[in-house]
């Protein structure tokens, strides 16, 4: 017995192991690193403090000061000794350039009202010469690295930037590149409007794809191929295992050459006087229509082959003694065949819930999310986030959070299936073993 038991232990060792290294680590990892603000600005060794397009956002989103963060993304006009030096090497007039000395440290918030002084000095330039003189004091704090939080308020304050102590903080925060610990990845995600708008998207797209294609459509698939002939059911289940046999970049390719102005729909609807045009990005409504359609083809063939098994494991004595007894084909099905496919119903169904919740391949590849965020779901939008970002800034610690969130959903859903299809007593011990 002993013996028995150590070797059963022996051979689930590699299966243990896999589950600890691909599953069980990579979640504990996302969830401690979802408390962090990773990203591609954040140094191993202390960080530093730099201006970008994602702190900004975080400084409007998170920290509460939109107008603040509007303001540091516009560029100011300061005289200093840096821009004269290149007037001087520029070869301009040294007279405008020792006028303009006298306006040493000034600052202009735009720059009409820094040609405007420009333009009024006794030297006066030309036009030409006015503008390129004028971009010579242009300054930003966007993209500009400061190696201490002091650094940083000393260059708010050079270009002028009038800010209470809460706005430096909140500054400071938010464009600090070093590792941090935080909660703020959690607070801006509840705070975002974007986030409810994907969060309704992928529960719509879940829901529509699972329901009529992955376990609906699959099963009628399966049912029908079943009362078929052996020859011809087979040549139906070869014909739908094509969308998943094909390598998703031509399987997508092959719709949109459906949907291009120039592909089929626009040359078959032509012949009635309809204008071409991107069927599969014209609309909200078009683009939802693709994408549940591509993912639908793809999720029916794999739910059509696990159906199909099943019900060939049905002893064809029931639905002979059926038969007999004068049973409709709708009657098999409702009183023989859905009764006994609860365990696939099942295992479809939580298999492929998990799998539209975390895969966005086939979306990525036919609408990128579009239009205008409109397809985009919530595995898309982890994706964007931490891998291909829009504003070039790779947020790690927000992917991470966003993809903790599609992990709890995923446990809660696969909880909610089991006790939904009673799966204590699926796995039950037949009754005359009791």
């Amino acid at each position: 017995m002993n013996s028995s038991r150590s070797l059963g232990l022996m051979l689930l060792t590699p299966a243990i192991v896999l589950v600890v290294l691909f599953f069980l680590v990579p979640v504990a990892l996302t969830a401690v690193f979802s408390f962090t603000n990773m990203s591609t600005a954040t140094g191993i060794t202390g960080g530093a403090y730099q201006i970008g397009p994602s702190s900004l956002q975080r400084l409007g989103d998170s920290y509460g000061f939109p107008e603040l963060a509007e303001r540091l993304s516009q560029p100011s006009y300061v005289i200093d000794e840096r821009g004269l030096t290149a007037l001087e090497s520029a070869g301009v007039d040294a007279s405008a350039i020792t006028e303009m000395r006298t306006h040493l440290g000034e600052v202009f918030p735009t720059r009409r009202e820094a040609e405007r002084m420009i333009k009024g000095l006794d030297a006066r330039p030309s036009t030409r010469e006015v503008k390129q003189i004028s971009e010579q004091f242009n300054r930003s704090l966007l993209d500009t690295r400061y190696e201490s939080e002091g650094d940083l308020l000393a260059g708010l304050d050079a270009l002028g930037v009038e800010v209470t102590p809460a706005e430096r903080d909140a500054v400071a925060a938010s464009s600090y590149s070093g590792w941090t610990w935080t909660t703020d990845n959690f607070r801006r995600m509840v705070s975002t409007p974007d986030t409810l708008r994907t969060l309704i998207n992928t529960v719509f797209y879940v829901a529509i794809v699972l329901v009529l294609f992955n376990t609906g459509y699959a099963m009628f698939l399966a049912i029908t191929t079943y009362y078929m002939p052996e020859t011809t059911g087979g040549i139906f289940r070869s014909i739908w295992l094509l969308p998943r046999i094909t390598p998703p970049v031509i399987y997508v390719l092959m719709w949109k050459w459906l949907a291009w102005d120039t592909g089929f729909i626009s040359m078959f609807l032509g012949q009635f006087g309809v204008a071409p045009k991107n069927w599969m990005l014209d609309s909200s409504t078009n683009a939802w229509v693709f994408v549940i359609l591509i993912n639908g083809f793809v999720g029916a063939s794999m739910g059509m082959l696990v159906f199909s098994s099943a019900l060939r494991a049905i002893p064809k004595s029931q639905f002979y003694a059926s038969e007999v007894d004068g049973a409709s084909r709708w009657q098999q099905i409702r009183y023989i065949i859905l009764p006994q496919m609860r365990w696939p119903i099942l295992f479809v169904t939580c298999y492929q819930t998990l799998s539209l919740l975390a895969s966005f391949d086939l979306i990525l590849l036919s609408t990128e999310g579009g239009p205008g965020g409109a397809t985009e779901v919530w595995s898309l939008m982890t994706y964007h986030t931490a891998l291909n970002n829009y504003a070039g800034n790779l947020e790690y610690g927000y992917g991470t959070a966003l993809s903790l969130v599609l992990v709890v959903i995923g446990v809660t859903l696969s909880l909610i299936y089991l006790r939904v299809f009673n799966y204590n007593a699926l796995v039950a011990k037949p009754l005359i073993e009791q």
